[in-house]
């Protein structure tokens, strides 16, 4: 990238840099703002292929299928390389049109693509095989030596972890919970969820006992407190969700008084309160 950016003026250059920067840090947890930087990037330079990748990558990752599947042709056109040619098939599947992927799965550009390249393919091939219904042939395309491999490369989770997906759609579930657990295994980034997908088939519920203790002390308020001064003090600490204008014994405070009363009255063992707290929670394969 860095070689082609070179064939721009420098303030040019720097500039198309800077959006393909924020594509590549936005791409997975913002796709929508990674899409708005890379189009940017393209007005800017669309004759140089990286762009033209990046762009196709940003547009893919908001399923904005077409855009990616063009932007990938004409990245390939420029660069004669075939390294995209998964990609381009998965977007036809992203279209409605599995059976185009599977017949690119079948192109001589499949066995110019490196190891990496080829599984990607096999699983775009199994994927669009699942797209028409075709269980069994999914099952059967993913059988291959790189699945039955003892050894682990960055792409071995993915692929065991479609193989046990495929099962337990085709209702082969003893069959699938051992290749969940063998994705589980060699996944050591956790670019799957093969952990919750076994926790899911062992009938295994995670409980947050933080959200537990969040739940039993919700709608708690000055109301349920017995002595009237905590009672105020809690009130005068939230009154915004508990403000009652017909409350004769309310005494407003100001706000560094209420969280100092707070804090003295909900620690004093006599008031029979305790602290609580809030968190917050947050789940593409």
């Amino acid at each position: 990238m860095h070689q082609e950016l070179l064939s721009l003026p420098k303030t040019l250059a720097e500039d198309v840099a800077r959006n393909l920067v924020m594509v590549a840090r936005l791409i997975d947890e913002d796709p929508e703002q990674a899409y708005a930087y890379s189009r940017i990037a393209l007005r800017l330079a669309s004759r140089v292929a990286a762009v033209r990748e990046a762009a196709g990558f940003a547009a893919y990752a908001s399923q904005k299928y077409s855009e990616a599947l063009a932007e990938f042709r004409a990245a390939r056109r420029m660069t004669g390389s075939v390294e995209l040619w998964p990609v381009m098939a998965d977007c036809e599947r992203g279209l409605g049109r599995p059976e185009r992927a599977l017949a690119m799965a079948g192109e001589p550009e499949v066995q110019k693509l490196d190891k990496a390249g080829q599984v990607e393919m096999r699983l775009v091939a199994a994927g669009a095989r699942r797209d028409m219904g075709q269980l069994d042939a999914a099952i059967v395309t993913l059988q291959s030596p790189e699945l039955a491999s003892n050894s682990v490369q960055a792409w071995t989770p993915r692929l065991r972890y479609a193989y046990a997906d495929a099962l337990l759609a085709a209702g082969r579930e003893d069959e699938a919970r051992e290749w969940f657990a063998k994705a589980l295994e060699a996944d050591k980034d956790g670019t799957t969820d093969a952990s919750d997908r076994l926790a899911e088939m062992d009938g295994v519920e995670f409980v947050d006992a933080l959200d537990d203790d969040a739940d039993e002390t919700e709608g708690e308020s000055y109301e349920n407190a017995d002595d009237p001064e905590v009672r105020n003090a809690l009130r005068a600490s939230d009154q915004a969700e508990y403000y009652d204008e017909d409350d004769e014994d309310y005494e407003p405070l100001e706000q560094s008084d209420a969280d100092a009363d707070v804090d003295v009255d909900l620690t004093d063992e006599d008031a029979g309160t305790e602290e609580t707290g809030d968190r917050d929670a947050d789940r593409r394969a």
